[in-house]
């Protein structure tokens, strides 16, 4: 079986109060169906300042993924998003319980910031490599902005990631 360390790595920047990156979604699942395990999808953490949720949200994320159900919950939560401006650590709260995820340790890390240096290394690393808005993609060193328009970017992606597994 082939190492999974050595897999191509999709990162992409991600806020989820961020209705683009809830487009996003879809193309997200076909990637990951085109490509299953050969290719590794990292959601990272962007949180625009403009949405009074988003660092909340993935600090909640960060807590999602620690009990095994972070790409679920990130789901979740952008299917939520417009909802999530209005409703905030309640609605994340919430969509831990619906997943059956522990909503106690969810509201702790919320109040301990347990999560905060990931969800700042990342916007810290997205700053440093040019990332401006969300959704944004980084393969095989490019990056490809998703904040302006979306349209084109899965075919660029599934070009670019079919040189890196050998194709589809």
């Amino acid at each position: 079986m082939d190492d999974v360390s050595s897999r191509p790595v999709l990162d992409y920047w991600c806020e989820l109060q961020c209705p683009d990156c809830h487009r996003a979604q879809g193309d997200l699942a076909a990637l990951r169906e085109r490509y299953g395990e050969r290719l590794e999808i990292r959601l990272r953490h962007f949180p625009l300042e403009k949405h009074k949720h988003a660092y909340a949200a993935a600090q909640a994320a960060e807590e999602a993924f620690a009990q095994g159900q972070g790409d679920v919950y990130a789901a979740a939560v952008l299917a939520r998003n417009a909802e999530l401006a209005k409703r905030g650590e309640e609605l994340l709260l919430e969509v831990a319980r619906e997943l059956g995820l522990d909503d106690g340790e969810f509201e702790s890390a919320l109040i301990d910031g347990r999560h905060l240096l990931i969800v700042d290394a990342d916007q810290a690393e997205g700053k440093a490599i040019g990332v401006k808005g969300t959704p944004t993609y980084v393969i095989g060193g490019q990056l490809l902005d998703g904040g302006k328009s979306q349209e084109g970017l899965r075919a660029r992606i599934e070009e670019i990631a079919d040189g890196l597994v050998g194709g589809a």
